[in-house]
């Protein structure tokens, strides 16, 4: 029997796809990205533009602190920097991301840090200054509710020994 590699999702923009608020992507260069590329193991998607979200879009953030567990238990709301109250568009998204990663036989996410989406070990704190804190993005938060592991473009080397340990 032959060693089948895993299919991971990965974020669009982790791909160089101009997908990010600031219509930029933001490309992943690494060898393991590209041998993963190269086995077609990755399968690119966006949760913002999946829920409705355009590109460009003002730059968002879970308010008060919070993160995605927050913003799916009702206790907080992800919100632009106009102000603009976009936590629907983040919960569907992530519904959608989740829904795309099964039937794409997924069961392992390559999510990009620090977005109220796809962060997985930290986010922004809501206030737009900078400041982040340890946290979960709303699709990332939901990736993990479903037994879908997560790793963040920080961790390649986990995510890599986690494929090989299952191999």
């Amino acid at each position: 029997m032959t060693f089948m590699p895993p299919k991971i999702l990965i974020s669009a923009c982790l791909l160089g796809r101009p997908v990010r608020y600031d219509g930029k992507g933001k490309l992943l260069a690494d060898p393991l990205i590209e041998r993963w590329k190269a086995e077609g193991c990755l399968v690119g998607y966006c949760p913002e533009q999946a829920g409705g979200l355009p590109t460009p879009r003002p730059p968002a953030e879970i308010e008060g602190g919070m993160n995605g567990e927050d913003v799916l238990a009702g206790r907080a709301r992800v919100l632009e920097v106009t102000g603009g109250d976009v936590t629907e568009a983040f919960v569907e998204g992530g519904k959608k991301a989740v829904a795309f990663a099964r039937e794409q036989g997924c069961d392992v996410a390559l999510l990009i840090d620090g977005s109220p989406s796809c962060g997985s070990s930290f986010i922004y704190d809501g206030s737009f200054s900078g400041a982040r804190h340890p946290g979960l993005g709303v699709t990332a938060a939901l990736m993990r509710q479903a037994g879908i592991e997560v790793f963040s473009d920080r961790e390649l080397d986990q995510l890599a020994a986690h494929i090989e340990a299952r191999g």
